[in-house]
């Protein structure tokens, strides 16, 4: 399967979203420290439901400990600014969805540490600025599973 990883999140019931969406198409969620609140906050177990037990969530002090738990993983940074389109890569199993924060999105210099062609953004109107996180995530998320011909699901 997949991971996502979110860098810096700060919205708790985002996060709550994707431990739920997580633990129903069987990515694993990374959650790169530091987080916008706290993992116990109720905004967070309320969008996350009962699913938290069903879900597999790493949290990582940093993103250089991120980095160690996902050895020759290829990373795919999700963003905003990307140059390919989400549909138009083909995904692999294993591979790393990377997101940036709600407020800021990734770092302008993480961002540009990834070749252009494993920067992915998602199609969207020109006066749009950006998608919700949760709802960014799960259609990326979803395409790469759609991709592997949705394997393990029913």
């Amino acid at each position: 399967m997949f991971h996502i990883a979110l860098y810096e999140p700060r919205i708790a019931a985002n996060t709550g979203n994707l431990i739920r969406l997580v633990a129903n198409n069987g990515c694993q969620l990374h959650l790169i420290e530091p987080l916008g609140f706290d993992l116990e906050e109720k905004k967070l177990r309320r969008a996350g439901l009962d699913y938290h037990d069903l879900a597999r969530v790493s949290v990582h002090k940093n993103y250089d400990e991120f980095l160690k738990a996902v050895p020759g993983k290829r990373i795919l940074a999700c963003t905003t600014k990307g140059s390919r389109p989400h549909d138009q890569i083909h995904y692999q199993e294993g591979d790393v969805l990377l997101f940036g924060s709600e407020t800021s999105g990734l770092p302008d210099a993480l961002r540009n540490s990834f070749p252009k062609e494993h920067r992915l953004r998602i199609p969207m109107l020109e006066t749009s600025r950006s998608l919700n996180l949760s709802n960014a995530v799960a259609i990326v998320s979803y395409e790469a599973w759609r991709q592997q011909g949705f394997a393990g699901g029913m």
